[in-house]
């Protein structure tokens, strides 16, 4: 097999003349570099990308945490990171966490020992003071879920607004009874989304029932219909319900067929982000549209500037509320 010392022997130059034409160093004089790179193809030398990487101290491998592979959300946020990745000559490593401390440390291990060059976490359970603490010493961007006023950027919408624009839209179509379907509110989208769907209620003079606002413990289309199951045993009964992701409100749907009621004559439904599934649904599912897959990309963006040393700053993407036939008979 041919190695590098056969390059320089065939070239007539050292073994470090070679290196430096390889990673594209300037102090090597035209006529070398050709005659280096004609050794390279007569030999079909092949430099080994691992021991580039090894002596530059990258790995070229960015991780992506998020806590659930078979949450659909994230399928078009990892195109985008992966998309931008490759035209920039990284590769991704997804590492699902399950939320869990013990998984995370492994990952964060990996960067502490420079197998890998930077975190994108949308993990919104990450530890958040190992998160910090890495950060201070490696690129770490924050996707979709972040910590704020910690230093590190993240990329999001403005969960806040969009949740409010939700709710006011079941609102504008004549509801004032509505529940709404939240996840565990430790996590900062959980408490933004909340705080949106009580601005709307407050600014149209609508009281806020405790009652009316169930709690899931994961994002799944079963945790959404067990929460409907809840709503409809409700003695007043709300006739709309906004849920804080699609899961939760597919899984809601699902309920009320079963129950032989009506979408959205007897029971509106609003969901939130848009995953492929929304528009499968019958009736399809009027939704809050999150840009995923720009997401992803400017992600992997500001990740390889922090990486290359770069100040990046936080960037907030636009949303949009998507009106299907869960609110529009």
């Amino acid at each position: 097999m041919t190695n590098i010392h056969h390059v320089a022997k065939e070239a007539g130059v050292s073994v470090a003349t070679v290196s430096r034409v390889l990673n594209g160093q300037n102090s090597v004089t035209y006529k070398t570099k050709l005659k280096v790179e004609e050794a390279i193809n007569k030999l079909n030398y092949e430099p080994s990308v691992l021991g580039r990487n090894l002596r530059n101290s990258e790995s070229r491998i960015l991780l992506i945490l998020i806590p659930q592979i078979s949450n659909p959300f994230y399928t078009e946020i990892i195109k985008g990171i992966e998309q931008t990745a490759i035209s920039l000559h990284y590769n991704i490593l997804l590492c699902e966490t399950d939320s869990s401390p013990q998984r995370e440390n492994i990952y964060f291990e990996l960067v502490r020992n420079k197998m890998a060059d930077g975190i994108i976490s949308m993990d919104p359970a990450v530890n958040r003071e190992t998160l910090l603490k890495l950060a201070e010493k490696h690129a770490i961007i924050q996707c979709s879920e972040y910590t704020p006023d910690s230093g590190i950027p993240y990329v999001t919408i403005d969960n806040e607004e969009a949740s409010y624009r939700a709710v006011n839209h079941l609102i504008q179509i004549g509801h004032r009874n509505i529940a709404m379907i939240n996840s565990d509110e430790t996590y900062l989208y959980a408490q933004q989304r909340r705080q949106g769907y009580q601005k709307a209620l407050v600014k149209h003079d609508i009281p806020i029932r405790p009652e009316y606002v169930l709690h899931a413990s994961e994002l799944g289309f079963d945790n959404g219909q067990q929460a409907m199951k809840r709503i409809l045993k409700l003695k007043d009964r709300p006739t709309a319900v906004f849920a804080v992701s699609d899961l939760l409100a597919i899984g809601a749907l699902k309920e009320v067929n079963n129950q032989r009621l009506q979408v959205p004559e007897d029971m509106a439904i609003v969901g939130f982000d848009k995953i492929d599934f929304s528009n499968m649904t019958y009736p399809t599912l009027t939704t809050i549209s999150q840009p995923m897959y720009k997401m992803g990309k400017i992600a992997a963006s500001m990740l390889i500037d922090r990486i290359k040393g770069k100040q990046v700053e936080s960037v907030i993407l636009e949303h949009e509320l998507v009106i299907r036939g869960s609110t529009a008979g």
